[in-house]
C-alpha cells in the first residue's frame, strides 16, 4: 500500500492540474517569500500567477526600501514539458514567460513529487525586458536574475 502511494504522485497532470508553490526569494540585494500557483490548460501548457515580497534586503545608500518596492505580482505561462523529456512522472520541467508589474522576463523551474499531494521545487528566472531604463538602487530588486526554491502542493 505505501508503495502504491508513492507511484501514484505526478508532477503535472495536464488540463485541470493545479499548483501551489511557496518558498524563499533569493536574489542579489534581498531575500524574501515566493509563492505561485500553475492551472493546466492543456497537456504541456500552464498559466498562473506567481508573487513574491522581499523580507531583507540589504541597506542601499540614499534609497528607503518601502513595501511596494519590495514586492512584486506576475502572471506567467509555463510550457511543462517532463512528459516530452521522459521523466519520471513525479518530476517536471518547466520553462516559462512572466510578466509583472516590474518586468517582462522568463524562468526555468523543475518540481518533483514525493506524493500525490506534496512536492519540492527550484526556479530560477530573469528579466527579459525592464520597464525602467538606468535602473539605480532599490530599483533592481525585482529586476535582476532570482532564484526561487521550496514547496509544492497539488491544490
Amino acid at each position: 500500500m505505501f508503495s502504491t502511494f508513492f507511484i501514484n504522485a505526478q508532477a503535472y497532470k495536464g488540463k485541470g492540474d493545479a499548483k501551489m508553490q511557496i518558498g524563499a526569494n533569493i536574489q542579489n540585494g534581498g531575500t524574501g517569500i515566493f509563492v505561485s500557483t500553475d492551472f493546466g490548460i492543456g497537456e504541456n501548457m500552464s498559466f498562473g500567477i506567481a508573487g513574491n515580497y522581499l523580507l531583507s534586503t540589504d541597506n542601499i545608500v540614499g534609497s528607503n526600501v518601502e513595501f511596494l518596492d519590495r514586492a512584486d505580482l506576475k502572471i506567467r505561462f509555463n510550457a511543462n514539458l517532463g512528459n516530452v523529456f521522459k521523466l519520471n512522472p513525479k518530476m517536471d520541467i518547466y520553462p516559462g514567460l512572466d510578466l509583472g508589474l516590474r518586468n517582462f522576463g522568463g524562468h526555468l523551474g523543475f518540481r518533483y513529487f514525493f506524493t500525490n499531494g506534496f512536492g519540492v521545487f527550484s526556479e530560477a528566472g530573469i528579466p527579459i525586458s525592464s520597464y525602467k531604463s538606468n535602473l539605480v538602487g532599490y530599483e533592481n530588486l525585482n529586476n535582476q536574475f532570482v532564484f526561487n526554491v521550496g514547496m509544492s502542493f497539488n491544490l
